[in-house]
């Protein structure tokens, strides 16, 4: 394990992170470029050695309910490596997935619109919600088993 001083001078590699002084000799040290509300990327670096650093939406990491990551028994290439993460998790801007809208016809001409909308796939017939599923697939084949296919443009 790192001690203290280690870990502190790894951090400090860091030219963009600030450090602030908290309570019972720990400290923080913040990206405060962040384009999120949070800026701290290592939280309570304390003297026995203990510390956390912020992983939440980082791949790779198991973060707890606060979105951190203990990096007591890291090596020092792994705590420059989660470092880096964190920072560029902070700098990158999460890119929201596409929703689905398709429209879909049968061979009568009639429409229907599915929708993805706050994690469900719903059928509409105009304004009126037909069927809603948990899943695009389950949606996707509902619509083909009644006669519907995806409308090319």
């Amino acid at each position: 394990m790192l001690t203290f001083e280690e870990k502190q001078q790894i951090i400090e590699e860091f030219p963009e992170l600030v450090k602030k002084e908290v309570s019972m000799k720990r400290l923080n040290y913040h990206y405060e470029e962040s384009l999120y509300d949070k800026t701290v990327v290592v939280q309570h670096l304390h003297p026995n050695g203990n510390a956390f650093v912020y992983v939440a939406d980082v791949k790779g990491y198991e973060a707890d309910e606060r979105g951190l990551v203990n990096v007591r028994e890291y090596s020092a290439d792994e705590l420059r490596t989660v470092i880096r993460a964190a920072i560029e998790g902070l700098a990158t801007e999460v890119q929201a997935p596409e929703t689905i809208a398709e429209t879909w016809q049968n061979s009568n001409g009639q429409m229907l619109t599915l929708l993805e909308e706050d994690g469900f796939f719903n059928i509409y017939h105009e304004v009126n919600l037909e069927e809603g599923f948990g899943d695009y697939q389950e949606a996707a084949s509902y619509l083909k088993e009644e006669g519907f296919s995806v409308k090319t443009k």
